[in-house]
Parts: C-alpha cells; structure tokens; sequence
C-alpha cells in the first residue's frame, strides 16, 4: 500500500482495484484494454490530489474482468477490508459493473458489524479516454467514502453501497440495468442513498444504521453450492428436475413470474415439495425487476409456500444467492437458513404487510 497523500486529520481512504473498466488503459501497440498502474494514479486524476485526503491502494494481483469475479475472490476483498479496517476511514472497491451488484452483496453480508463506508463503483468507459465516466465515478466515491455525518463524529455512510452516475444504491439492492448507459444500476425496491448533482444529497432516513457498536466481525465462508432456476413457459419436468436434482446443490433461487407465480401443474408443485423434503432450500424470488413475491396474493404463490419453498419477499436474485452462499457458509442447516432468508441481514429485504 502507498499513500498518496499524507495530510494530519485528513480522511484515511483505501482503495482496492479489483479490475474492471475503471482501471484500464488501453495498450498503444494493440488497442486493446489493459490495467495501469494505480501507483499513477494522481497523475491520471489530477483532481485526486486536490481533495485533502490519505489515500492509499492496494491492487488484487491480478486484476480482474469482473465476470471471473468468485467467492475466493470476495474472501480477498474481505480480508483487505479486515486488515485495513483500523487504519482507514472508508473504503472504495473499483469493480468491473458486470458483477458489482452480486460482489456488493456479498461483501454486505461478509462485513458484520460494519460501521465505516465500503464504496463500490467502476465505469462504462476507462479513465484517459476523451469522453468518460471514470473520473467522476472515482471522485464522488471517494468523497462518499469520506463524508461524516453532522456533527462529525461518525462516517454518513456505515454499509456497502454502489456509487455509480448520479446515484447511491445500498449495495444489496441494486441491480445492473445496462451496458451502456452512465447510470448503469438502479435499485427498484429501495429509494437511493444519496443523489450526486451539483452538491451529494444524503437521504439520512434511507442510511443503514448498526444496532449496536462493537469490532468488525468478517465472515469469510462462502458455500457456492447454490444455483438459480429460472422459469419460463413451457418449462418442462425434466428440464426443472435436473436442476433442482444436482447433488452439488444445497439451495436454489427460483425466478417466478410477477408476485411469486409459478405452474398451476401437478407435477410442479410435487417435484419442488419432493426438493424441499430433501433437505435443499427453495427461495422465491420475482423475475420482475420491482416488486416482490406475495405468496397469498395468488393461489399459485400460496401453492409454493405450502411446498415448503420460502418467500424472498422484495429481494434481487444478486442479494437472495449472495445471502444463501452466507448462511449455508456460517454452517446453518437448511431449515434455519430457511428462516433467516425472510429475515433481514444487512437491509436486503423489506418485511412488510402482504410480503
């Protein structure tokens, strides 16, 4: 780790390059995208120097295309976090935006008893080019990674968010909606953090706020014997049988349609109930980008809870398979990761009446 920046009370921010766009270059021989060197980092953000901070860097040797992003590679994240936790004010992960939203979630859940800001963010286009999106993305994160509440004694921002355009997204809500826009995610379920125009605009009401004070508790087991199973009409028997039959899984997201839908067909329910009685864990999730399962809405969805697949209520497919690695990974059994899928960790999920 270098500093970039020593300066006596200044905000102590590290920042983690995990790869993506935002780090690139492109190579003047072959055109194509490459990592530079954060080391020169001021040189290429000039405006970095100009924000009064302590900033320091790390890079994940190597970096990468965020699509071979896995659980071994959050365990890194986490670990860089962990040991830097004391000496740091907040955190920015600059991330490839393929996978933002699932390593989001996950570090949302890896991080108990988290209180100090971890900032992701990235970019559609790469820092030098004429025309981009990286600068600014960098910047504002590491202003939301430094910003202090009123009275200054403790960090705006206390969990894991997506900073990327013009918005804040809790990490665990968000969603990447598309590659090419500069606003690329949204959270549809949950209001932003914080708006980024002329001045960042914090919505304080919207903050996640620790119960309780206490030390860092990374959790760092990730079970990946999980999967998604994603509906669509005329879906057959044996097509959903051999993906809920796999021996190397242990749960599944379901991807229904509308408020929890599914087939009305006897042999639907029967394979899902038979899945269930095996001691795997079924959680329905909502294809549909806003919204949320509502199991007694309709008798399909009633039909699946009485098959024993459990309710993700208002939760992403990204926080709903990143929270089940989590709980299957802290050792739990299926029945009691079950009851904390419905139950909210890291304010993944609204509990509220008809969910």
């Amino acid at each position: 780790m270098n500093a970039a920046r020593i300066a006596q009370g200044a905000p102590r921010i590290l920042i983690i390059y995990t790869g993506g766009t935002i780090g690139m270059t492109a190579d003047p021989k072959t055109g194509a995208l490459v990592p530079f060197d954060l080391a020169h980092l001021i040189q290429n953000v000039p405006k970095i120097g100009r924000l009064g901070y302590e900033i320091s860097h790390v890079i994940m040797d190597p970096p990468l295309d965020s699509s071979n992003m896995d659980p071994t590679h959050w365990r890194q994240i986490c670990q860089l976090i962990a040991e830097g936790y004391d000496d740091h004010d907040g955190f920015v992960v600059l991330h490839g935006i393929d996978t933002m939203a699932y390593s989001a979630s996950a570090l949302s859940f890896m991080l108990q008893g988290l209180t100090k800001p971890v900032i992701f963010t990235g970019s559609q286009l790469p820092i030098g080019e004429i025309r981009e999106d990286g600068t600014e993305n960098l910047i504002t994160a590491l202003q939301i990674a430094a910003a202090r509440d009123e009275d200054g004694e403790a960090p705006m921002v206390q969990e894991v968010a997506i900073s990327f355009g013009r918005f804040l997204w809790r990490g665990n809500r968000s969603t990447k909606v598309s590659s090419t826009d500069f606003g690329a995610f949204r959270s549809f379920n949950y209001p932003p953090l914080a708006k980024m125009d002329l001045h960042i605009r914090f919505e304080r009401g919207m903050l996640l706020r620790p119960e309780s004070e206490g030390p860092l508790r990374p959790a760092y087991a990730m079970d990946d014997a999980v999967s998604v199973a994603f509906l669509y009409p005329g879906i057959t028997e044996e097509v959903l049988r051999a993906q809920l039959g796999s021996k190397a899984v242990k749960g599944i997201v379901l991807r229904t349609f509308g408020a929890g839908n599914a087939p009305t067909e006897a042999w639907f329910t029967k394979l899902l109930a038979e899945t269930v009685s095996s001691g795997k864990v079924i959680v329905n999730v909502t294809q549909c980008p806003a919204g949320g399962v509502e199991e007694k809405r309709y008798a399909t969805g009633d039909a699946l809870a009485k098959a024993g697949v459990v309710s993700g209520l208002d939760m992403t497919c990204e926080a709903a398979l990143t929270k089940m690695m989590h709980l299957f990974g802290s050792g739990l059994s299926s029945e009691e990761v079950s009851r904390y899928m419905t139950e909210p960790l890291a304010g993944e999920l609204t509990r509220a009446a008809g969910m």
